[in-house]
């Protein structure tokens, strides 16, 4: 019964504390994210920044802008008649009277209350399952869809550049079967322009005559239906018959949005004695190679090939006269190159050296080099033949290092049904415990590297170290978050029982997160942990706008029972409204390839948990004081 401007101070104080303190436990879930460690830092940093800082500013609007806006435009407005706003709340009154009534009638309502509670955890125990059937994928971050990707191939050392060259331009024509490709480029013997991948798995650094590159671009996203991720399945099928064809290693690498790491399934093989090192990697190979979904197979080590070399004889060489610099020189001449003029051309800047040398197809002939003629100290020309000697050799292949430590890596990827590396990761894994090396068993590490040099040892590295980083430190900020959450609530209701019944519906999100990315195919990832994150703040707020409800109703005078239905009641439309406002939020990235998952945690976990809280905090808000004054009684 007051005028529109007297009666909005009351409005907001009515509302006041609450709504601050629902302001800045969104913050407390919220701001932990910042300090999430490692590669993943630098990404989640401006999420809880940005929202932290557009929280608080969202506070003063609702506190200054938005009632000093709502009376300039409705101030003429006529008043609602109270009959009709009765009739509303009676509507909806019916409704929370007739599904609360049988959980609140004290002893009598006890079962009921049991039986919400065993479905609830009915409820959250059904959607973890959803991880455990592989219903709902984990994964780090999805596949974005962009319009290019890129294929990786080895050929066996020892490939002449030439052939290489071949290899390449028949794998580039398996690809025209793909209706969305737009062009490619071959580089043969080097590598293609360095892109996020060349600088993190270090293709920059490929150039040797056996090692290719084909950039494939496909057409503008907005021209294609299949997305990035789909089209790089399929031509991976198209390659392989050609790749197998010519014993080529062939790895499709799309442009990923993180993390950076060599390659999604890393083994790291440890031990000191190098020759039984590489057998090691070599059966895990080959269990990388038996495992459903795990493609793009390859190792660090090169495979021994021979090598020819010309060594002078220094008898022969002296008994002829001929200095041993001479004949290297002579040699170098041939395979290599030299300058031994200038040109002065009038048209050009500086001087064209004048290379000798022998063609390409020369320097593969033994015959020819061997023919060349070095001149003694007589004058006598001296075939090199004469005083040389071919001998021929294996060639001892690189030995990699970590931590100062001498390591194998057997790299892998993931494509499939799953499209996760942990999966595949755990199949190998699985199988790794039943092997025997040469009579000594291969201790896996999962998280930190090996303590003992001198056992043969294995350590999981790729995608899956940067998962558990990401996901350990995320789990972290979350757990701090609950921690400040629950102390902002016990620091306004004086109580350390009341914030565990408003922190109750946390797990409710569950409930409509995991489904809801079953639902929809969506891989739980990164960003669906975020939407988890930030739930926990937002259905928080929707507790505290209902338990202060009923401690006013209850300091009135009003019974408990009466008081607890009344806050389902008066409370309902504003919690509902903010809830729809959020999830329509979120269907604006719901198709986006990388925050997907967010959008999905948002929209499902506000959906299921919004409406499970208009029961759930009434009917255990009641059950906890009902309880207290049974034990008083």
């Amino acid at each position: 019964k007051m005028s529109l401007k007297e009666a909005i101070p009351y409005a907001v104080d009515e509302v006041g504390g609450p709504t601050i303190l629902a302001t800045f436990t969104v913050i407390a879930a919220l701001l932990p994210m910042a300090f999430v460690s490692g590669l993943m830092g630098p990404y989640m940093l401006p999420i809880p920044i940005n929202a932290s800082t557009g929280m608080l500013i969202s506070l003063g609007v609702a506190f200054i802008l938005t009632p000093w806006l709502f009376y300039r435009l409705f101030k003429s407005a006529p008043a609602h008649h109270a009959e009709s706003e009765e009739q509303q709340e009676t509507r909806i009154g019916r409704l929370f009277n007739s599904l609360l009534t049988p959980m609140l009638n004290g002893a009598s309502g006890a079962l009921n209350r049991y039986l919400l509670l065993i479905g609830i955890i009915v409820l959250i125990g059904g959607s973890i399952y959803l991880v455990v059937n592989q219903s709902v994928i984990m994964k780090m971050l999805p596949f974005d869809n962009k319009s290019e990707f890129q294929v990786v191939v080895d050929m066996p050392e020892g490939t002449t550049l030439e052939r290489t060259q071949q290899v390449l331009t028949e794998l580039a024509s398996d690809l025209h079967a793909l209706p969305e490709l737009y062009d490619y480029q071959i580089y043969a013997g080097t590598a293609a322009p360095i892109n996020f991948n060349g600088l993190v798995r270090q293709y920059y650094m490929r150039s040797m005559p056996h090692m290719g590159d084909i950039q494939v671009n496909l057409v503008d996203k907005g021209q294609r239906h299949r997305k990035s991720h789909d089209i790089a399945l399929r031509a991976r099928e198209l390659l392989q018959e050609t790749a197998r064809k010519y014993g080529a290693r062939v790895k499709v690498v799309e442009m990923p949005p993180g993390p950076p790491v060599m390659a999604p399934l890393v083994a790291e093989i440890y031990g000191l004695e190098t020759q039984r090192q590489r057998e090691l990697a070599n059966q895990v190979e080959t269990l990388f190679g038996q495992t459903p979904e795990v493609v793009d197979i390859d190792q660090s080590t090169e495979a021994s090939q021979l090598k020819e070399l010309i060594v002078v004889d220094p008898i022969k060489a002296a008994h002829y006269g001929v200095d041993e610099a001479d004949i290297l020189a002579s040699l170098n001449t041939a395979i290599r190159g030299d300058d031994f003029s200038y040109l002065h051309d009038a048209n050009a800047r500086v001087p064209v050296p004048l290379r000798l040398q022998l063609s390409p197809s020369q320097k593969s002939s033994y015959q020819l080099i061997k023919a060349i003629r070095v001149r003694s100290q007589s004058g006598e020309l001296i075939p090199v033949s004469e005083v040389t000697k071919r001998i021929e050799i294996t060639t001892e292949p690189s030995i990699h290092h970590k931590d100062l430590l001498p390591v194998v890596y057997v790299t892998g990827d993931v494509a499939g049904e799953t499209d996760s590396p942990l999966y595949g990761l755990a199949s190998i894994s699985g199988e790794l415990d039943k092997l025997d090396f040469q009579g000594f068993p291969v201790t896996q590490y999962f998280i930190a590297q090996p303590d003992n040099p001198y056992s043969w040892s294995m350590k999981w590295d790729g995608e899956w170290q940067i998962t558990y980083e990401t996901f350990r430190d995320m789990g972290i900020a979350y757990s701090v978050g609950l921690i400040m959450i629950y102390l902002l609530v016990v620091a306004q209701f004086r109580s350390y029982g009341i914030p565990l019944i408003i922190m109750a519906p946390i797990p409710l999100t569950m409930i409509g997160i995991l489904p809801g990315h079953a639902l929809l195919g969506q891989q739980f990832t990164a960003p669906s942990m975020i939407g988890m994150i930030a739930l926990a703040g937002i259905i928080v707020r929707n507790s505290i706008l209902l338990v202060d409800f009923i401690q006013q109703q209850v300091a009135a005078g009003v019974a408990l029972q009466k008081a607890t239905i009344q806050a389902a009641e008066v409370r309902s439309t504003p919690i509902v409204l903010t809830a729809v406002a959020a999830m329509m939020g979120g269907f604006f990235i719901l198709d986006d390839p990388i925050f997907g998952g967010l959008a999905v945690s948002l929209i499902f976990g506000l959906l299921i948990s919004t409406l499970l809280t208009l029961v759930v905090i009434p009917v255990v808000y009641y059950h906890y004081h009902w309880k207290a004054s049974q034990r008083k009684a």
